[in-house]
């Protein structure tokens, strides 16, 4: 199966955050959840994610439902789990119980063999001014772009 053309982005989150390390999950979905996402109608600009019993879980992340589907549909704000390997877990879990980082979702994609996947990362929130200086740069690389 070829990679399909879904890569959903959260903008947002470069603005509000300084990444310190980035993570690829696979996410356990339904049978709707899936063909939705194929159809790039997911939404992740308020999602976070968090660890509970060991296991990291994705929290407000919005799934429109399936047309189609009838009454099989799926809740479009449920929790849903994110798949990663126990030594990806450790250290994530590890660094959370630093004071001031989360974990927030970067992008939704499809992979080459086909499966749903979420690029998360661990992150720690920007001051005021870092935000400040990252407005200036955009500034400046998009003159610079403009003179070329």
């Amino acid at each position: 199966m070829s990679a399909s053309t879904v890569n959903i982005r959260n903008k947002k989150a470069s603005f509000e955050y300084a990444f310190l390390e980035r993570f690829t999950a696979g996410l356990q979905l339904t049978g709707t959840e899936i063909k939705s996402v194929r159809s790039s109608k997911v939404s992740i600009s308020e999602a976070y994610c968090h660890i509970s019993n060991h296991e990291l879980f994705i929290k407000g992340m919005h799934i429109a439902e399936y047309d189609p589907a009838s009454y099989n549909n799926h809740d479009p704000l449920r929790e849903r789990k994110l798949l990663l390997n126990k030594a990806e877990l450790n250290k994530i879990e590890k660094k959370l119980k630093n004071k001031g980082l989360t974990v927030i979702p970067l992008r939704v994609f499809i992979n080459e063999k086909g499966y749903a996947k979420i690029e998360i990362a661990l992150a720690q929130g920007k001051k005021t001014h870092d935000k400040r200086d990252s407005l200036k740069e955009k500034d400046l690389q998009r003159d610079m772009d403009r003179h070329l």
